[in-house]
């Protein structure tokens, strides 16, 4: 079939939908959409779109329904595995969400705030703390990753231990089906049985059902007392006893619980500006704990001198820091949320999103590392997450010396050989990033046969022309 974007007259159809002013043709006015931000990615698109509201991109998709065009929905290109970037030699086009930027409206007493897909996420956090409330999603790229982008990859963060992925912090959505039809699921509301809970297909599904235009999010009260525990530990077994122990007595207050390694504390000391570790000696682990108080800064200092003394009396921390000011605090975050990026110096890093059940933290790191070593001699692993929720972010940097080219050329290699760990021990080969391009044909070979098939039937059901993000989650068939 002829790729219908070849038609100069449907590119200018489609203009007139968005305005000549937000219809990029020009091609470094389309460059910046292309590729995404580990660089391994570069598609190829005649036409970017930037709709704004939701009557301009339901235009959008009548006619990309009606011509058999493929669309790309984009939010602010902040994804990991490709799930936002246009196909090479595809010709689709991108549809970017960034003029869909409004805070429609935020209910201090229901708790609620609705936010169309293009609000960048630290907007989001902002208002809602202007209004004396949380929302409490917090990821690394917060200042340009946007709220639609967070919804159709059902982002994480550092928060899930206590909040929930995106999917438990939004009650209802706004979306453009592939036809043109808009659904208007704005409901605020928690409890709601009737039938077929359709919010959830859209979140999580990159795109491929449609295009999320807005969304109710929840908000929680703002902590009143908020602390930071920066522990120097022996081992991963030493880090999921502390994080026991900081559940007993911290309960629903624990909001944070990461581990890191050594060698992830160099490279971001090294690389990163500002940034320092609070300890005088080095140590083989660190758990960065965070405690929130609904009740008062003195009710947060009692927990975590509670945790420090307990963990010191069981033997479980070498040595601790805890944040004095809130300044602290977010300097002990830094280091943490830092530690992706301080790889990228170090040469080709093979990268890794994955989760097992909790106590089986310590196994998969052992049994990963002893087959990542003897896969690549010299390897530098770097596994670093969200202990509290089971997902590592197992990456290896390339031994010194090595020649970055050759690394990276093992990626799917190495991938194979984790990922199976990850499968023996009961796990997922995706936490928080998605599948997009990066890990699509290796779903195909994990998912049962009835698992794909319904995951197909819903494809087909909503996407019959396949417009929809093509390429991306499902492979076709």
């Amino acid at each position: 079939m002829p790729n219908p974007l070849t038609d100069p007259a449907l590119i200018e159809r489609f203009a007139a939908i968005t305005g000549a002013a937000n219809a990029f043709t020009d091609p470094a006015d389309i460059a910046p959409h292309l590729i995404e931000q580990r660089g391994l990615y570069q598609g190829e698109s005649p036409l970017v779109l930037r709709p704004a509201n939701t009557d301009e991109v339901s235009a959008i998709l009548r006619l990309a329904h009606e011509t058999g065009t493929a669309v790309v929905p984009q939010g602010g290109n902040t994804g990991l595995v490709g799930a936002q970037s246009p196909r090479a030699g595809k010709a689709e086009v991108v549809v970017s969400l960034a003029r869909l930027n409004r805070i429609r409206s935020l209910d201090p007493l229901g708790q609620t705030m609705v936010a169309e897909a293009g609000v960048v996420l630290a907007k989001a956090q902002q208002a809602a703390s202007e209004a004396g409330l949380l929302f409490p999603l917090s990821l690394g790229s917060e200042g340009s990753c946007q709220i639609g982008g967070n919804l159709s990859s059902n982002a994480g963060g550092t928060a899930v231990l206590a909040y929930g992925n995106m999917r438990q912090l939004c009650l209802g959505i706004e979306a453009v089906l592939p036809d043109g039809e808009v659904w208007h699921g704005l409901r605020a509301l928690k409890k709601d049985n009737t039938g077929y809970d359709l919010r959830d297909l859209f979140i999580g599904a990159e795109g491929t059902l449609g295009i999320i235009t807005a969304a109710v999010l929840k908000l929680y009260a703002a902590p009143r007392g908020h602390e930071a525990i920066y522990a120097g530990i022996d081992s991963p077994e030493a880090a999921l006893k502390l994080f026991r122990l900081a559940q007993d007595l911290c309960g629903p207050s624990l909001t944070g619980f990461e581990l890191m390694p050594r060698i992830g504390i160099e490279f971001t000391t090294r690389h990163i500006d500002g940034v320092r570790d609070p300890l005088s000696e080095a140590h083989p682990w660190y758990a960065l704990i965070d405690i929130s108080s609904g009740q008062s800064q003195e009710a947060a200092r009692a927990m975590l001198e509670a945790v420090f003394m307990a963990a010191d009396e069981q033997g479980l921390i070498r040595d601790a820091a805890a944040a004095e000011t809130e300044a602290q605090r977010q300097a002990f975050w830094k280091l943490r949320e830092s530690m992706s990026w301080a790889q990228k110096p170090e040469g080709g890093s093979i990268k890794h999103d994955v989760s097992v059940p909790v106590a089986r933290v310590p196994e998969f790191l052992t049994l990963a590392d002893r087959a990542v070593l003897s896969a690549i001699p010299g390897a530098r692993i770097v596994a670093f997450g969200h202990l509290g929720d089971g997902n590592i972010h197992y990456n290896i940097s390339q031994p010194v010396g090595a020649d970055k080219q050759t690394f990276l050329a093992r990626w799917s290699e190495i991938n194979k050989i984790v990922h199976a760990i990850v499968l023996e021990l009961d796990g997922s080969i995706s936490a928080e990033h998605g599948i997009g391009q990066l890990k699509r044909d290796e779903l195909a070979t994990i998912k049962s046969p009835v698992e794909l098939a319904m995951m197909h039937h819903i494809k087909q059901a909503f996407d019959p022309k396949g417009i929809m993000n093509p390429g991306k989650v499902l492979a076709s068939r």
